[in-house]
């Protein structure tokens, strides 16, 4: 008996229009992803390029007369004297982890005497600026790019212009001075504390000679770590109030956009922070 339906099945190669159409969608697909990803390239460095130029014009502007010296100090005291509170606080606590956590290896090999010089050296050359900036950065660099940014969308930056002032020089050139010489002084205060911290710690608690721990820093602390520590804390000023003061100009309307410029600010210039205190660290 013969079946009623015969079905054959036959693969036939494809035609050459086909493979060149199949070609072509992958040819566009392709193109499309370059444009995509080129144009996102091209927009980061413009981004950059703004940034630098945002830099070297405030340079500029620190550079030549005339300054805003009532802003420059109104800057500095709202800079360092109100966040001494808690570069003292972190700085005592910092000390006395350092000493708690440097005791134990140092009794292992016989060297407690070494606690001193452990705990100012990492102060001096890296713990204390790093620290010191970070606070810094999350104590007025927010509070400075969130002023600025108000002042962009309640449109006083345009009456500044309108009034034929540089707002560079009125409202940057300030915060980076006050910046260079506020973290220095704030580094300091805050070494000066942790090794403080470190010695009640180490003398007081664990039981350490205080004259050991003093006369080992003085003989290992030298005046090259301690300008290695105020070159870091003069970058790390600067990076601050540039990251701080340039998304603080650039923040987009509305409270969302001024949320996002202090929350972009404080991220960015804490990374700054660390690289840079890395390329340092490898250059000093």
């Amino acid at each position: 008996m013969k079946p009623r339906f015969h079905v054959a099945f036959s693969a036939e190669p494809s035609s050459p229009a086909s493979k060149a159409c199949r070609q072509r969608l992958q040819g566009g697909a392709m193109t499309e992803a370059l444009v995509h990803w080129g144009a996102r390239v091209v927009e980061k460095l413009a981004r950059l390029g703004k940034c630098t130029l945002f830099f070297v014009e405030s340079i500029g502007c620190c550079l030549s007369p005339p300054l805003k010296w009532d802003r420059v100090l109104k800057q500095i005291w709202f800079i360092g004297w109100k966040s001494l509170p808690v570069i003292c606080l972190t700085g005592a606590f910092t000390g006395m982890v350092l000493a708690l956590q440097g005791h134990p290896t140092l009794r292992r090999v016989g060297s407690e005497a070494f606690l001193g010089p452990l705990v100012a050296l990492s102060l001096i050359r890296e713990l204390g600026p790093v620290l010191a900036a970070l606070m810094v950065t999350g104590r007025a660099g927010s509070s400075i790019t969130a002023q600025i940014g108000i002042m962009r969308i309640n449109d006083q930056i345009d009456a500044i212009e309108l009034m034929g002032l540089n707002p560079m020089r009125y409202l940057v050139a300030p915060n980076l001075i006050a910046f260079v010489v506020a973290m220095p002084l704030l580094s300091a205060v805050f070494d000066v504390i942790a090794i403080f911290g470190g010695y009640l710690l180490g003398v007081r608690v664990l039981g350490l000679n205080a004259g050991a721990y003093f006369g080992e820093m003085n003989n290992y602390v030298v005046v090259h770590d301690i300008l290695n520590g105020i070159y870091k804390s003069m970058c790390f000023g600067a990076l601050i109030a540039w990251v701080c003061c340039y998304k603080g100009f650039n923040s987009r309307f509305g409270a969302e956009g001024v949320s996002v410029a202090t929350t972009q600010a404080v991220v960015n210039a804490s990374v700054l922070i660390l690289v840079w205190d890395y390329l340092l660290t490898s250059l000093i």
